[in-house]
This record gives C-alpha cells, sequence and structure tokens, in this order.
C-alpha cells in the first residue's frame, strides 16, 4: 500500500465464526460432534468382525445338514457336517458360475462360508479372510445377484475396513476376541519393527 494510506480493515468476526460462541444451537452441533468423534476404533472393528461373520456363517448354514450353531437364537445341533441337497440344486439352477461345476462350486462356498467368518471373529488371519470374502462377495455381485449392489456395497465396506490395517502402516489397538495378549503388549510396551518403535494409534 502507499505511504499515509489508511490501514486495511477486517470485518468483525460473528459468533458462528467463532465456533463455540455462536449460541446454543451451534454448542449442541459442537457436543454432538465430539462425542461422535470418540466413538473408539475397537468398538467399530468389534461390530464389523461379528456382523460380516453372522452374514456370511448363516449363508453357510444353509447349505449343510447335520451341524447348525446360531449363538444369537440359541440353536446347537451337533452331527458330522455334509452338504445338502438343496445347495447343490441352488448351484446347478440359479448360482451358474463360468468355471466351477456346482458340485464343488457349492463345496466351496460351503466350506468357506464356515471357516473364514471364524478366522475374522477370533481375529486369526484377519486380512486374507477378508479379502476372501470380499473376491466370494464380487463373485456373488457379478455372476449371481448383480443388481443386489446396495448389500453387497455394505458387506465389501465392512470387508475393505478389516483388511485396511496393513501391516506396513501404522498399527491401531484393537480388542480382537481372542487376542487379549496383543492388546496388552500394545496397550503397554514398545512395538518395534526393524528394531525402531512403531508409532501406536487409538
Amino acid at each position: 500500500a502507499a505511504t499515509g494510506s489508511p490501514p486495511p480493515t477486517f470485518p468483525a468476526s460473528t459468533p458462528s465464526a467463532r465456533g463455540h460462541d455462536g449460541g446454543p444451537l451451534d454448542n449442541l452441533l459442537q457436543a454432538i460432534h465430539t462425542v461422535l468423534s470418540r466413538i473408539p476404533d475397537t468398538l467399530i472393528a468389534i461390530v464389523a468382525r461379528f456382523s460380516i461373520a453372522a452374514v456370511f456363517w448363516k449363508s453357510g448354514q444353509t447349505k449343510i445338514d447335520g451341524l447348525a450353531i446360531d449363538i444369537v437364537e440359541g440353536t446347537f445341533t451337533w452331527g458330522w457336517p455334509r452338504l445338502s441337497e438343496s445347495a447343490l440344486a441352488l448351484f446347478q439352477d440359479e448360482y451358474k458360475l463360468p468355471v466351477l461345476p456346482p458340485d464343488l462350486a457349492a463345496l466351496a462356498a460351503a466350506g468357506a462360508e464356515h471357516l473364514f467368518p471364524l478366522l475374522i471373529l477370533f481375529g486369526l488371519a484377519t486380512r486374507l479372510s477378508a479379502m476372501a470374502l470380499l473376491v466370494m462377495t464380487l463373485t456373488i455381485q457379478i455372476f449371481v445377484y448383480p443388481s443386489a449392489y446396495p448389500v453387497h456395497g455394505v458387506w465389501a465396506a465392512v470387508l475393505l475396513f478389516l483388511m485396511a490395517r496393513t501391516p506396513g502402516g501404522p498399527i491401531t489397538k484393537e480388542i480382537k476376541p481372542a487376542a487379549a495378549i496383543a492388546w496388552k503388549r500394545i496397550g503397554f510396551g514398545e512395538v518395534l519393527r526393524g528394531g525402531r518403535p512403531i508409532e501406536l494409534y487409538d
């Protein structure tokens, strides 16, 4: 500015611009935002694990006879599992895959829908199990039920969340039903990679 010109003036800050002093509504929204931002990642992970495991486990249960386990409904039928005739018929008539024969596809689907949900639920090989179920989800979306993309999108989002904890990234503390010891070591001790401590995030 030229010499002698008046100093620049700025508009006075309004209550809404100051955030916390914007009145009851702004204060309420800020309080809600604060509470929601404190939702622990551990809670999200537990809900994600249980929910996606339940989806695929219950689907797998419809494909077998002789073994029925539902801890929520309290259903327990112990026996040697075998592929149901209805499942085989379903893969012959409706779930037609371009490569696998119906009997092998039905058996593979039933096995995967029991094995991988258990691994995810107990925190064992979570990323690989989630990736396997994501491949199944994409297969169903492309070859079986293309119109069910809203449901499959939700499944994919949960599975991608479980897969996103890459070994090369920061470690996130998470309670896994079968990993209480790991929680203590991360919570109270140093985690090293290549002899150097890794930054931890809650």
